[in-house]
């Protein structure tokens, strides 16, 4: 199994940022995908889940309607569009696959500053 972050930066307050996790390695299509986040001196949080076949979703609630998490099937894609980021969201953002035991990607870092 193996997970690649990738999209991650620097962005104003109130900026957006679309977050992609490329997957290989497991039968994509058959899991459910998340985002977690874990800032400075913070512990890990989940922002988001998507079902195996984007029948669902579920967001942290500090995130609901600023964030939206999708897959691409096809493609062995997840992604996090992010918006109206606030500087406490800076941290390294990871996707996580639970398949018995949990799969995590190395991250990717986002900083929100001016």
């Amino acid at each position: 199994v193996q997970l690649v972050e990738s999209g991650g930066g620097l962005v104003q307050p109130g900026g957006s940022l679309r977050l992609s996790c490329a997957a290989s390695g497991f039968t994509y299509s058959m899991y459910a995908m998340s985002w977690y986040r874990q800032g400075p001196g913070k512990g890990r949080e989940r922002v988001a889940t998507i079902g195996s076949t984007c029948g669902s979703v579920n967001y942290a609630d500090s995130v609901k309607g600023r964030f939206t998490i999708s897959r691409d099937n096809a493609k062995n894609m997840a992604y996090l569009q992010m918006s109206s980021l606030k500087p406490e969201e800076a941290a390294v953002y990871y996707c996580k696959l639970f398949m018995g035991v949990n799969y995590w990607g190395k991250g990717t870092l986002v900083t929100v500053s001016s």
